[in-house]
């Protein structure tokens, strides 16, 4: 096993070929998160005596003032708790669908998916679990008062905070996608006066909205006049979002999917995420597989991974929704023997092509060929305390600023993620991801995700926190960063930063980021059948590895995209 051996020299000798050493390092705590602000925020619940939730509802409510791409009030997410004692609980607090909706709902009368109808405007909005999951994992895991952890986020929404370059970039740019949504514009593009970088940006009525929060939890929300706002706000643009429906809402606790993989245990979000069932699944895949002899980003190594990527999410694609809707066979996915027999047809020297594969080695479940938009707008963000409680969470509006619809008066965006249903079974969606009965439309369902917040432990003890955002790109990511650190030795701060690929069965097709593959390697793999399209945009891991030198906790922004971490 090379992972804290290879480690430790690494660290100590620079011996490895992508040698550096770690940016930030925490004897107590740690908080790795897009925006310094949010970081800032988690480590002063941190310091105060807060434990690790505690921190992370204080990171969550910072990104909802900071980063109004993806963090959010009117969204949803996943987060996943591993306590000091060994504890593990994942707490699903995922968008659902109106109690109105209806399967056909984005289908014109010739049964024909109406373009952008669940991506902009009312209709695409989910009722939002951000509130009432940060509210559940406070009151189940935290120590702190409501009061004290969503302090930082008022003042940060009340005094303002500095916009970065790319912040004010995504207010331009929204200035213009966004015509005819008139309060997203007024609230966040000044009505056309465009936000420069290095501006203050004070979001009064943000503020407003989250002290009634403080002041009467879920009632501040749910009910009342944010409720009222965003029942408005919503139907003004063809939603079906009722008082009801808010009032209904309930986040789910829920048993992690676990794996092991080469002696460390693997924890991540069960459905309706098809993350943690797929992330495990491709490492069982890869198990068997010896790595001591193959180069990293070798045409070998990439033809491994593009074959085990492409079986999982030939399965994703039929057998996983929201288990409270549909029975989803997560034992047979989860089990090592289901994934030797998967692996059964990879021959190392050439391509599987993805139409011989089939979901669940279904034949008549063959897939269709599919091409859609990537988004990178969701967020993640990693924590760990002092005591050695660790947790991991992703949130998302779905698309960058959701479905334009801000809540009047209130400051805060509306997500789009009715896209992340099946409009119509086994056409993509916008993420060029096919989806089946499992994830066809229902009233009050949750509707599938690929956000996968993951924990690895050994021995009981954590030794990394990871997650990111990225859409389709998510799980294949997540499993590169452990598939670098456990099978090629690579320090936490080397695995988050280097180059990264993706395969998703559908299309045929391996995308790769910059440097990911080097051109002899490109002729190799295109000798061996495979298809190659580079593109941008491989989500943004943020994470925490245990330090085994000094002790304490190393965190590992995602440097391309100028992340952020925080420690004490």
């Amino acid at each position: 096993m090379k992972f804290f051996p290879t480690l430790i020299l690494s660290l100590i000798f620079s011996l490895t070929a992508w040698a550096s050493q770690p940016s930030i390092y925490g004897k107590n705590g740690v908080v790795v998160a897009h925006d310094l602000e949010a970081c800032q925020a988690g480590i002063e619940i941190l310091k105060n005596g807060g434990n690790a939730v505690d921190a992370a509802v204080a990171v969550s409510y910072a990104l909802t003032v900071t980063h109004p791409q993806a963090g959010n009030l009117g969204g949803g997410g996943f987060m996943l708790i591993h306590l000091a004692d060994g504890q593990k609980v994942a707490i699903d607090y995922r968008e659902m669908a109106p109690g109105e909706a209806h399967r056909d709902m984005f289908l014109d009368d010739s049964g024909r998916v109406v373009d952008q109808l669940s991506v902009r405007g009312g209709l695409a909005v989910g009722v939002p679990g951000t509130v009432a999951g940060m509210q559940l994992a406070l009151d189940k895991y935290g120590s702190m008062s409501r009061k004290k952890v969503m302090k930082p986020a008022i003042k940060l929404a009340r005094q303002g905070f500095q916009i970065s370059y790319d912040l004010a970039y995504s207010f331009g740019w929204l200035n213009k996608a966004a015509e005819g949504f008139n309060e997203t514009r007024r609230v966040f593009c000044r009505n056309g006066e465009i936000y420069m970088p290095g501006e203050t940006f004070k979001q009064p009525d943000l503020a407003k909205t989250l002290k009634l929060i403080q002041k009467k939890g879920n009632a501040g929300f749910y009910e009342g006049a944010v409720a009222t706002a965003l029942v408005k706000s919503s139907s003004s643009y063809g939603g079906m979002i009722t008082l009801a429906d808010l009032q209904n809402y309930k986040p789910q606790i829920r048993k992690p999917v676990t794996g092991n993989y080469r002696g460390f245990e693997v924890s991540s979000m069960p459905p309706p995420s098809s993350g943690g069932i797929t992330l495990i699944s491709m490492l069982n895949m890869l198990e068997p597989m010896v790595f001591d002899s193959v180069g990293w980003h070798s045409a070998q190594h990439i033809q491994i991974l593009a074959e085990v990527e492409k079986r999982a999410y030939a399965d994703r694609s039929v057998w996983l929704g929201d288990p409270d809707y549909f029975s989803v066979p997560q034992e047979k996915l989860l089990s090592k023997e289901y994934a030797r027999l998967r692996m059964t047809d990879y021959d190392s020297l050439s391509v599987t092509p993805s139409d011989s594969i089939y979901p669940l080695n279904d034949r008549d479940l063959a897939g269709i060929h599919l091409n859609g938009h990537e988004s990178e707008e969701t967020t993640h963000f990693s924590v760990i305390d002092q005591w050695g409680n660790a947790v991991s969470v992703t949130t998302t509006l779905n698309w960058s600023f959701g479905s334009y619809v801000t809540v009047e008066g209130f400051g805060f965006l509306l997500n789009n993620e009715m896209d992340d249903f099946s409009a119509k079974p086994g056409e993509p969606n916008s993420f060029g991801l096919i989806g089946n009965e499992a994830n066809a439309i229902e009233p009050n369902k949750r509707m599938l995700s690929s956000m996968t917040p993951t924990i690895v432990s050994r021995d009981g003890k954590v030794v990394l926190v990871l997650g990111a955002p990225g859409g389709s790109t998510i799980i294949t990511t997540v499993l590169q960063v452990i598939n670098n650190m456990i099978d090629f030795g690579m320090p936490v701060h080397d695995a988050v930063n280097v180059p990264r690929f993706h395969h998703q069965w559908q299309p045929d097709v391996i995308y790769y980021g910059p440097g990911a593959i080097s051109p002899d390697t490109a002729v190799l793999l295109k000798s061996m059948g495979y298809e190659l399209t580079p593109r941008y945009g491989y989500g943004e891991v943020n994470a925490i590895s245990r330090d085994k030198i000094f002790g304490g906790w190393i965190g590992a922004p995602d440097l391309k995209t100028a992340s952020h971490g925080a420690a004490y």
